[in-house]
């Protein structure tokens, strides 16, 4: 019998989306914001690190540590070359069938990846995955609750909250009852603010239309363009709503 191990299915073209992505989603504030947090996260003694999602190694680039060797994963060309670009080793691999053995490394990193992952099953498929190819001992550090993140009572906020997708697939609570099913235990948390992404709702409708919002905003009763109208309604289209403020959880391998 064979077992379905689902793919990672991305909700936007990250190949078109590769040159212009960290422009769009704060920068460099952001991603130095993100591998600090991974590193306070990471044990000390730790010498090899896969990020999984590792997108254009904005990041990736900056987890930096003496005697630690980071490789990134990414399945989408377009990505994987921006990251080669920044010096990154990159495979180019699905996160759910990763060409890694077992049991062979420290840490694995997932960062803003898990809530992408709609399809029913990915998620634990994917830190199943990841504890596969973690030695006993070693993390898994992934952010949760993403997307909801971004809700900070503001009037955008307001907008969205019908339209809120009602099982986000990174929720803190399921990402570690899967970690737990793969023999992975929880045992820390790191914050971080998302620098650059208060939202505007000018900025906010133009990502809606984009389908930025994809794994978390599904209209209801209207359509996006409508809701998107409803956006350019509020007051101060380009001043920026408080930013949000970021989870990484991590989890080791007994």
């Amino acid at each position: 019998m064979t077992t379905h191990i689902p793919s990672v299915r991305s909700l936007l073209d990250y190949d078109a989306e590769a040159e212009a992505y960290d422009a769009t989603r704060g920068g460099v504030p952001r991603a130095e914001a993100a591998a600090a947090a991974v590193l306070e996260l990471l044990p000390a003694d730790a010498q090899t690190l896969l990020d999984l999602g590792c997108g254009t190694g904005i990041v990736t680039s900056r987890l930096r540590r003496p005697a630690l060797r980071v490789l990134g994963a990414d399945a989408s060309h377009g990505m994987a070359a921006t990251a080669v670009r920044r010096g990154v080793p990159v495979i180019l691999a699905d996160a759910a069938r990763l060409p890694v053995r077992s049991r062979s490394l420290d840490a694995v990193s997932a960062v803003w990846l898990l809530h992408l992952l709609r399809e029913p099953g990915l998620v634990p498929a994917v830190i199943a995955e990841a504890a596969r190819v973690l030695r006993p001992g070693g993390v898994l550090l992934a952010t949760v609750d993403k997307d909801s993140a971004h809700d900070v009572g503001s009037d955008i906020d307001a907008v969205f909250a019908a339209h809120l997708t009602p099982t986000p697939s990174d929720a803190s609570g399921e990402v570690e009852a899967y970690a737990a099913r793969a023999g992975l235990l929880a045992v820390g948390e790191a914050r971080f603010t998302g620098h650059g992404q208060g939202r505007t709702p000018r900025g906010s409708a133009e990502a809606l239309l984009a389908g930025r919002y994809a794994s978390r905003i599904v209209p209801r009763g209207i359509t996006a363009r409508e809701l998107a109208a409803r956006l350019e309604l509020l007051p101060d289209q380009d001043v920026p709503r408080a930013e949000p403020t970021y989870r990484i959880r991590s989890f080791v391998r007994v």
